[in-house]
């Protein structure tokens, strides 16, 4: 299939806005990572506090609008689970992050040459 040609003020025009897109996408990574950090660091708190409860303390598990009756070997891995989720997707986040900064610098070294062409025409 052929590519359209675009003139020079297309293709300005489409990197700029390829830029601001990926920049959103970037701070969008950022409030995810953030809520995943808050998630995860109020799992290990929490967990923390179970732990130093002697094990026939009764605990429940909020489950829709209903509490269950949970031993506390099963509430612990739980939140032990929940940490680990939250961790794996802060790295594929901060993996998708960096590879988006990346494509920002690319795009903004694209502008800058195109700028400079027009310069020197």
């Amino acid at each position: 299939p052929l590519t359209p040609v675009l003139s020079p003020g297309q293709a300005f025009t489409e990197l700029q806005a390829k830029v601001m897109d990926t920049q959103q996408k970037v701070k969008l990574a950022d409030l995810q990572i953030e809520q995943l950090t808050k998630t995860k660091k109020h799992a290990h708190l929490t967990d923390t506090e179970v732990m130093m409860l002697v094990d026939e303390t009764r605990m429940y598990e909020g489950v829709g609008r209903m509490f269950i009756l949970q031993p506390k070997g099963v509430i612990h891995n739980q939140l032990l689970e929940k940490q680990r989720i939250a961790e794996e997707k802060i790295k594929e986040l901060e993996q998708k992050k960096s590879y988006l900064e990346r494509s920002v610098k690319e795009a903004e070294d694209n502008i800058r040459e195109m700028l400079m062409a027009r310069r020197a025409q």
